[in-house]
């Protein structure tokens, strides 16, 4: 798919060997390089090293399936500001946390009082009572999928049949379920490949079994009570229909992102699990967030990415 929109220069990476150069966007998780644009390569370059020196948004146009970028324009100043105003920051997002999954322990990694004490979790109490709870949400947000014939019990449907972009629209639109529908707490969970050359890299097993590669991540994580003998704990889920079939465990969901006969570098660098306000991330070192509160992005990219799929 192409589309022209504005984009924020999140990071420029460049591989050891200075071979391969990677255009990162706070607002694509798709990692990028540059199309065939031969006549006008060196002020390309300059326009995006500029836009990530000033911090001042650029004009894409994008193929996200392929990650290239094929266009590059100069915003108007009335874009510009007309961009701020529909993208402002989160107020006070949570820490990352670095990670090495090859060393967590997956029997407690997920225990919210154990491992996750987010100070983000005080915000709201009203957790899911048990598994089947979540599931029944999970199974809900997964039948809106654009795949399907519909019709909808919401609208826009949400494209889950195509995962290259699009999932800060995909878990927004899923956190007004949780939230509006359900009446339950909905955060989000951040997952970054922000160090070296790392990438998230996922096979895509739902939708025809191509690996897909991106840069961020992010997808509704809800608490659920679950039974431990005779006591209960508490327990961090995420719902993703776009990877999964069901709710998993958060270790289980970022575990899925590293997988190594995709990329080389597939590797999780850091996580993050924000308010469910978060819509995307705002700099490459994830400690910044922007929010859709009117969901006015959120359905437009829903929209935008209806009618495509992931493999080809």
């Amino acid at each position: 798919m192409s589309s022209r929109n504005l984009f924020t220069v999140a990071a420029i990476r460049t591989s050891p060997d200075g071979k391969v150069r990677e255009y990162l966007f706070n607002e694509s998780p798709s990692v990028f390089r540059l199309g065939d644009m031969r006549a006008e390569a060196a002020q390309n370059v300059s326009r995006i090293n500029e836009a990530f020196d000033r911090k001042r948004p650029i004009k894409l146009e994008i193929d996200s399936a392929r990650g290239v970028v094929s266009k590059i324009m100069a915003p108007s100043d009335t874009e510009v500001k007309e961009f701020a105003a529909l993208r402002p920051r989160l107020e006070n997002p949570q820490k990352p946390r670095k990670i090495d999954l090859d060393k967590i322990d997956h029997t407690t990694f997920d225990i919210v009082d154990h491992y996750l004490k987010f100070p983000v979790f005080a915000l709201c109490t009203k957790i899911l009572p048990n598994y089947a709870k979540a599931k029944s949400i999970f199974d809900y947000c997964a039948n809106q999928t654009c795949s399907l014939p519909g019709p909808f019990d919401i609208n826009p449907c949400i494209p889950f049949q195509y995962v290259r972009d699009g999932c800060y629209a995909r878990a927004h639109k899923m956190r007004w379920i949780i939230t509006t529908k359900y009446g339950y707490c909905c955060e989000k969970v951040f997952s970054f490949a922000n160090s070296n050359m790392d990438t998230l890299a996922v096979q895509a097993t739902k939708w025809g079994g191509c690996c897909v590669t991106w840069w961020y991540h992010v997808a509704p994580l809800i608490r659920v009570k679950v039974p431990l003998g005779k006591f209960s704990m508490i327990r961090a889920m995420v719902i993703d229909p776009g990877m999964f079939n069901q709710p998993v465990a958060l270790s289980t969901w970022l575990s899925a992102q590293a997988v190594k006969s995709c990329s080389p570098n597939a590797h999780v660098s850091m996580y993050a699990i924000q308010p469910g306000s978060a819509y995307s991330p705002a700099n490459y070192a994830g400690t910044q967030f922007s929010t859709d509160n009117n969901y006015t992005s959120t359905d437009a990219t829903l929209v935008a990415y209806k009618n495509l799929h992931t493999c080809p």
